[in-house]
């Protein structure tokens, strides 16, 4: 069954990225942790603004918080994500020369930067074995049976990080992301066609 996953993954998601746009690692970041409650698309629409405006992670941190405010507001709980903006990048260029370590200790550390975005940072900036459970994540595991429907994120985490091999973690993080945003989705699901439905608890509702 792993491979099977893999393998229909692999031809689903043969290139595999974070949705997220970012050019530098203090920007995935921000963005990660702007993407709390709210979607990939929202967060791209206003850091377009944010780092466009402030093209440095000086300039971020020395940025009038009430204009960072106005940029992000369309995402929702923008008062306490534009003061993480500035304690971030602050404590970046204080702690780390301004730039983002490898080093989950530190991550987890800074103010809006829980487990889950600091594997998404891990993965992607450095390519470490870690794979984060978003709401996609965790419903594709559980109607997969690959967890249980009662498992928290960290169990459900912990359940892949040992059912599937280390060196493929960081890729499959992004596989599972968009396999339950594009085809096993919370609602209307493509069961149809799906090469994994067998495994599946959802199949009979929807086919």
């Amino acid at each position: 069954m792993i491979e099977e996953i893999i393998n229909y993954l692999d031809e689903l998601f043969p290139n595999p990225k974070c949705e997220l746009h970012y050019e530098k690692d203090y920007e995935l970041l921000l963005a990660v942790m702007l993407s709390a409650q709210t979607t990939d698309k929202r967060v791209n629409m206003v850091t377009e603004i944010l780092f466009q405006k402030y093209p440095s992670i000086e300039a971020l941190k020395d940025a009038n918080i009430e204009d960072i405010k106005e940029i992000i507001k369309p995402i929702g709980t923008f008062n306490k994500k534009a003061q993480n903006i500035k304690e971030i990048t602050f404590s970046l260029w204080k702690d780390q020369n301004g730039k983002v370590p490898n080093d989950r200790t530190y991550l987890e550390s800074l103010p809006g930067v829980g487990r889950k975005t600091t594997n998404v940072v891990l993965a992607n900036l450095f390519s470490e074995p870690c794979i984060a459970v978003d709401t996609h994540v965790s419903r594709v595991s559980k109607r997969l049976k690959l967890a249980k429907a009662t498992d928290d994120v960290l169990t459900i985490e912990k359940k892949l990080t040992k059912k599937f091999p280390k060196e493929k973690l960081a890729r499959l993080h992004h596989q599972l992301v968009l396999f339950g945003r594009y085809y096993c989705k919370a609602q209307s699901p493509s069961c149809q066609n799906c090469k994994l439905k067998e495994y599946c608890i959802e199949k009979k509702k929807n086919l």
